[in-house]
């Protein structure tokens, strides 16, 4: 079995493509109960925010998009395909979002995350997030509504 950092280098980050939007709402529907659709990719790509892709030349293995505007940046989403969860994907994908938002004058990031999702928080946290708040019944959830997180951190990361 391999170890997790040549299965990271296997991938390349770059720019989320019109073409690629088919494969990332695979990996929405395939992540996700409520998964965005690709309307909602069309608008982030048309809005001019960092949607980025990590990829081969065959498949997609996970995307993220943030906004970033007046010192302040925003992770709108952060998906890896299950099959790829739990090797360092989002992780990578993540601190690329982050670089490119500090790159981009943002001197912190907020985010929120459904306060069920564990794997996600300790991602967030191990990348020095810290908990600033909470929004009640934020996400749709299986009965009624899930509340969010709210983290933030300064930039740069390092």
């Amino acid at each position: 079995m391999e170890n997790h950092s040549n299965l990271a280098t296997r991938f390349f980050a770059r720019t989320m493509r019109h073409s690629d939007l088919d494969l990332v709402v695979q990996n929405e529907n395939a992540a996700y109960e409520h998964p965005w659709s690709k309307r909602i990719f069309l608008d982030c790509l048309r809005a001019g925010y960092q949607c980025w892709v990590l990829a081969n030349k065959h498949q997609i293995v996970a995307h993220g998009v943030m906004s970033v505007a007046i010192g302040e940046s925003h992770l709108l989403t952060l998906c890896v395909n299950p099959d790829y969860q739990r090797m360092g994907y989002g992780r990578k994908l993540f601190k690329l979002l982050l670089d490119r938002a500090y790159k981009l004058d943002a001197e912190v990031c907020f985010l929120e995350v459904r306060a069920s999702n564990a794997s996600a928080i300790s991602l967030y946290r191990s990348l020095g997030f810290t908990q600033i708040g909470e929004r009640k019944n934020y996400y749709p959830g299986q009965t009624g509504r899930e509340d969010a997180l709210i983290m933030s951190r300064s930039l740069p990361l390092s």
